[in-house]
């Protein structure tokens, strides 16, 4: 089974990397794309788009942050849209007005929720059931592809009465990642921030990180779609094709992201 995975992988980085070559001796000059999504994966597929631009000469000029700052201009330019979980890409195919297509999403990579506490973790938090503990402040993110993810941890093992405790510790219910960066930055009384791990891994001066123990554990993926726009540039889908490659999954596990099995 080991062999059948290796071959595979290898199979894919080799078909990715023909791609790339093949696409980058036909590319225009200067020929651009541009990618739209939010905040949480955009350091991974930042540095993405620039080892792709070194790879095949053309530039991904990716835009992220919450939905509303870009998506009149996705809808006028997006070339490829990324995503933050299956249900927000699922919103991104309804926003778009008919230039994404549910059958051309490509899921990416997984990452956990994870405990981000105050540096040092003063409160000694060391699992999720320190979390139900009364009097503990905690900041959840409710939307952004992270809709009812802390009721998801919460409720993992069946008992309604870890909900409540969890219910009853929360101080802060943020709209998006961007607005918990803030909460958090704002009140320094907030005790833990449950989000992904990989805000962490980006902001690491903001935070220390406490893994969530494997029976409660969230994931959800990153995933990206080429626009009806783009669906006969070569460059879109070499970029997706070098974005599950066996370099763009180093880049994308650098900062945090699941690109293997458990």
């Amino acid at each position: 089974m080991s062999s059948f995975k290796s071959l595979f992988t290898h199979s894919l980085g080799v078909t990715a990397l023909c791609s790339v070559m093949a696409f980058s001796h036909a590319a225009p000059a200067q020929e651009t794309l541009y990618a739209y999504g939010p905040g949480g994966p955009a350091p991974a597929m930042k540095e993405a788009a620039a080892a792709f631009e070194k790879t095949a000469g053309v530039k991904v000029e990716v835009t992220a942050g919450p939905t509303p700052k870009w998506l009149d201009k996705a809808k006028t330019d997006a070339d490829l849209v990324f995503s933050g979980s299956e249900t927000m890409m699922t919103d991104f195919v309804y926003a778009l007005d008919g230039q994404l297509s549910h059958q051309q999403v490509t899921p990416l990579y997984l990452r956990p929720l994870a405990m981000l506490v105050r540096p040092g973790n003063p409160k000694h938090i060391k699992g999720v059931k320190d979390l139900f503990k009364p009097g503990l402040k905690v900041l959840v993110v409710n939307g952004a592809g992270q809709n009812g993810v802390w009721e998801d941890m919460a409720g993992r093992k069946g008992d309604i009465k870890t909900v409540a405790a969890l219910r009853n510790n929360i101080v802060g219910y943020a709209k998006n990642s961007a607005e918990a960066k803030q909460t958090w930055t704002d009140n320094q009384d907030i005790d833990v921030w449950l989000i992904w791990n990989i805000w962490q891994v980006a902001n690491p001066q903001l935070a220390d990180v406490v893994p969530i123990e494997r029976d409660y554990a969230i994931y959800r993926d990153a995933g990206i779609a080429i626009t009806t726009r783009a669906e006969n540039k070569p460059a879109a889908k070499a970029f997706v094709s070098f974005l599950q490659s066996p370099a763009g999954a180093k880049i994308f596990a650098k900062w945090g992201w699941k690109t293997g099995q458990n």
